[in-house]
């Protein structure tokens, strides 16, 4: 999987990507990440990568000449990418299908945004997708590209470990992941449940089968109704929305 941030802030994110699972697959050559600073890609003598907006207001837009000559420069030196993706508060929200999406990719181009955003005619040019990664402000797309190349990288094969592990991750299957637990059994009075310590494989995952349904139903329950349910899971849930049914009707 291969992976290119343009940035005006490289050292900020190299910083990140040498730590942790994406360190350790970029050291062994699984995940080929270049971070490129914008202003290498400038023509003057002061390396400016913004002005002002056209129209006035207030802010800051980075200009186009730098932005289309990185990714034109990218596509020379490391190949035409399946996507160049603007870190965007306008763009669809990010989600797992769509970290799987870019896994299948091969290759993503990630412009990080700054100031008030970027000249339009980018956008109209080069940009494929612009992704969120949630309703709020941030001071650059830093972060969020950061975010996206974690959540696509958990996918490559040979990147996590345990590959059983990121199958079970929560949104795998569109539900929360179930409860965790690890020693002691018990801890200043509070134990772990019994089930989990049974050793019976069959019970433990249907108590996880159903701890994940409970808990989608309370904290996200839109999710429920997008989530990839085989049988047992559907029978399952049915018995928790009588049991909260029940529950709610007895207070």
């Amino acid at each position: 999987m291969k992976f290119d941030i343009i940035t005006i802030f490289p050292a900020m994110v190299e910083a990140a990507l040498g730590e942790g699972v994406v360190g350790r697959a970029r050291a062994r050559g699984v995940l080929d990440i270049g971070v490129h600073n914008l202003r290498r890609f400038t023509t003057d003598r002061h390396q400016v990568v913004d002005d002002v907006p056209f129209g006035g207001g207030p802010g800051m837009v980075l200009k186009p000449e730098p932005l289309v000559a990185a990714i034109e420069g990218l596509r020379a030196e490391r190949g035409v990418p399946g996507a160049v993706v603007l870190t965007s508060p306008a763009g669809r929200p990010f989600t797992q299908a769509e970290a799987r999406r870019l896994a299948g990719l091969g290759h993503v181009v990630l412009i990080c945004g700054r100031y008030e955003g970027i000249d339009e005619r980018v956008r109209e040019m080069l940009v494929t997708d612009e992704i969120s990664i949630g309703d709020y402000v941030l001071s650059g797309g830093e972060l969020p590209a950061l975010v996206m190349v974690d959540a696509v990288a958990r996918l490559v094969p040979g990147v996590v470990g345990d590959e059983q592990s990121v199958a079970e991750d929560s949104f795998s299957r569109g539900l929360l992941d179930y409860p965790h637990y690890t020693r002691p059994a018990e801890f200043r009075g509070r134990k772990v449940p019994d089930v989990l310590l049974s050793g019976h494989h069959g019970e433990i995952r249907r108590w996880r089968m159903r701890q994940s349904l409970e808990r989608t139903l309370e904290r996200r329950p839109e999710l429920v109704v997008e989530a990839t349910l085989d049988q047992e899971e559907l029978a399952a849930l049915r018995d928790v929305q009588r049991t909260r049914a029940a529950r709610e009707g007895s207070k």
